[in-house]
């Protein structure tokens, strides 16, 4: 575990567990010959990504970025992604890490796919028939109000993301905040538009005493992906996530922000370097 300050806010990386999934779907047109040189690959070409969440401490609030995988994939599904039979939930994960779970009480997601958000609710005895019970208790939920509507269209191109016993229950009890548009959560720390993942996708920013932290969600899974043209194969809107991608790394860059990835398995916060000549994001290097 990485902690890092930021201001008066004190923020913490926490892996909530390591997956596996296609190369070729998380680089898109992007040729092996050339991630391949960024990441291995295993026999069936499956590359390591973290479900990466982020505690941050502002002295008023304890909130939670993201909530990992959670408890809702079968058997199949997570063999496939070579995760263990069961899910540890996500309290026990942050009280490993040192923090007490019950002290969080707010939590936010970037978007609702099962990946960034798995962890809102645990299983009630492990059984999926039943309702899902809020892992935070203490804490009130935001979303995306948009990306919540969009979850419910079941489109064919992404309806597999979506679990609603992730966050339909949170918003049935008046647990969840389904936010319309940018939106401040807590003093300084913010719900920002970025899409191109999809339509309706935030990054979450923390600034305070003149710095900032940047939680660029799947804009930017890995380190790997800070190549302006390097998109992943999930994204709806690619060329969307080239622009999305060119102004928030710009600003990362020229504000020299800490930054934090949703699915590195190796940085857990790091600093955008640009490349003179072309003025482009070129690298991530490890914060100090």
């Amino acid at each position: 575990m990485a902690c890092v300050t930021v201001g008066d806010f004190e923020i913490a990386h926490i892996q909530a567990g390591v997956y596996w999934w296609d190369g070729g779907a998380i680089f898109g047109v992007v040729p092996k010959v050339l991630w391949g040189k960024k990441t291995a690959a295993d026999e069936s070409n499956r590359i390591a990504l973290a479900f990466n969440c982020y505690l941050i401490r502002t002295g008023g609030h304890t909130i939670l970025v993201e909530t990992g995988g959670g408890d809702k994939m079968d058997a199949r599904s997570r063999e496939r992604m070579k995760l263990p039979p069961a899910a540890e939930p996500l309290p026990a994960v942050i009280a490993r890490h040192g923090f007490d779970p019950e002290s969080i009480d707010l939590v936010v997601n970037s978007h609702l796919h099962w990946d960034h958000c798995g962890g809102n609710t645990i299983l009630t005895g492990g059984d999926a028939s039943l309702p899902a019970a809020p892992a935070f208790p203490r804490a009130r939920y935001f979303a995306s109000r948009a990306e919540w509507e969009h979850a419910h269209e079941r489109l064919l191109r992404d309806s597999v993301s979506y679990i609603d016993s992730n966050y339909d229950p949170l918003v049935d009890a008046g647990r969840m905040t389904l936010v319309e548009g940018e939106h401040e959560i807590a003093p300084g720390v913010w719900m920002r538009h970025a899409p191109g993942h999809n339509r309706d996708m935030m990054v979450i920013t923390a600034a305070s005493g003149g710095q900032t932290f940047c939680f660029f969600s799947d804009l930017v899974p890995t380190a790997a992906h800070v190549q302006p043209t390097w998109v992943a194969a999930f994204d709806l809107y690619p060329l969307v996530t080239i622009e999305s991608k060119l102004r928030w790394l710009a600003a990362a860059a020229e504000g020299n922000w800490i930054c934090g990835f949703a699915h590195d398995t190796e940085l857990g916060f790091a600093r955008i370097a640009v490349d003179p000549r072309t003025r482009f994001a070129a690298s991530a290097v490890a914060a100090r």
